[in-house]
């Protein structure tokens, strides 16, 4: 079957590898009706993890929306035929960690993630023709027909983990926010936000065409690359820092950016995805401002899945209107360049084997 591995940095491209099959009673064996590429990847893209992958054998993605072809002896909730799409993290359901919903952090499967190579425990990954899912009843989740496949992959990662990003952030009615960010998990988290009444909300990101987007929706857009944009974003909230900032980018910079425009007693809710392993925290003034600082890139979105789906039945949210490209499973590499480059106003990719 075909399917997109890892060979370097800007080097992922389709090849022909062993077909998919069950080799556990807890598994599935799914064909990929769809996928998509995450921000996170992106991290992948670049060569962050390069110096541990396995060059020229690690399948790349972890959104899904797909057809159950076969189903272990073991699983209960699934048969052939159904709709389903998986949480981007492996979890068992029953050990300590899934139990109090930290399922990202897997006791059983030791934090393994779909389509990250060796680092995260070498699984397979949904940009291919057929997958396999592993301890699939407790991370899978039925998807009703009449939702689109754009909308049903963003319950792999992106809508769960903006519903995450909006938990921790807590925004009460009034509230000024700023979001730092702006890509498809940070454009949701953007709707959900807006629903919950903050008083002020700034975006800030350095690609026109998503603070464009922003501005439409009645978001105040600053970019980023401009010398001012802080004096820009406090001005908003009179000068003394926002109540609430949430961060969906993932690098140490785009933190800094976070903790300069929170407020004393404010709260920072960072979700984009770190790899870095050094950030030079200012100890000093967390603790003299009292900041609140939440870092959850490592996001468990299984126990916000049922959530995100109901979001979707119900016309809440709506992120098919952040798919901007269509690709065959062949072009992953063109899928990926022009995510990379946001190209082309490039949101986001759907990409069909």
């Amino acid at each position: 079957m075909k399917a997109a591995v890892y060979y370097g940095p800007e080097q992922i491209r389709v090849t022909d590898i062993p077909d998919a099959t069950i080799q556990q009673d807890h598994e599935l064996l799914v064909k990929v009706t769809a996928t998509s590429i995450c921000g996170s990847d992106l991290h992948l893209y670049r060569g962050a993890l390069d110096p541990i992958m396995d060059k020229g054998k690690s399948q790349t993605g972890h959104e899904l929306i797909g057809e159950v072809l076969a189903a272990g002896k073991s699983v209960g909730r699934f048969r052939k035929g159904d709709r389903v799409s998986m949480a981007y993290s492996c979890s068992c359901g029953h050990c300590y960690m899934c139990e109090v919903g930290q399922t990202a952090h897997c006791e059983t499967t030791q934090k393994a993630v779909y389509g990250f190579g060796v680092p995260f425990g070498n699984m397979n990954g949904t940009h291919a023709e057929a997958m396999v899912i592993p301890h699939a009843d407790a991370h899978t989740i039925l998807v009703p027909g009449e939702i689109a496949d754009d909308a049903a992959l963003t319950l792999s990662c992106n809508l769960p983990s903006a519903i995450v990003a909006n938990k921790l952030a807590d925004i009460q009615p009034g509230e000024s926010v700023a979001l730092v960010g702006c890509g498809p998990t940070g454009m949701m988290a953007l709707d959900i936000a807006l629903q919950r009444g903050p008083g002020r909300m700034v975006v800030i990101d350095r690609v026109p065409h998503r603070l464009a987007l922003a501005r439409t929706k009645g978001a105040t857009a600053i970019d980023a690359s401009q010398t001012d944009w802080k004096e820009q974003a406090t001005a908003q909230c009179g000068g003394r820092g926002f109540d609430k900032v949430i961060e969906v980018v993932g690098y140490p910079e785009t933190l800094q950016m976070c903790l300069d425009i929170v407020r004393p007693g404010g709260t920072v809710a960072a979700i984009g995805v770190f790899t870095d392993g050094i950030f030079n925290l200012n100890l000093a003034d967390v603790f003299l401002r009292d900041i609140t600082l939440h870092m959850n890139g490592f996001a468990n979105v299984q126990p916000f899945m049922w959530e995100g789906l109901r979001m979707l039945e119900l016309g809440v949210i709506k992120p098919q209107a952040y798919f901007s490209h269509t690709f065959a499973l062949t072009d992953v590499d063109k899928a990926y360049a022009t995510f990379h480059r946001k190209s082309d106003g490039a949101m986001k990719m759907l990409i069909r084997p």
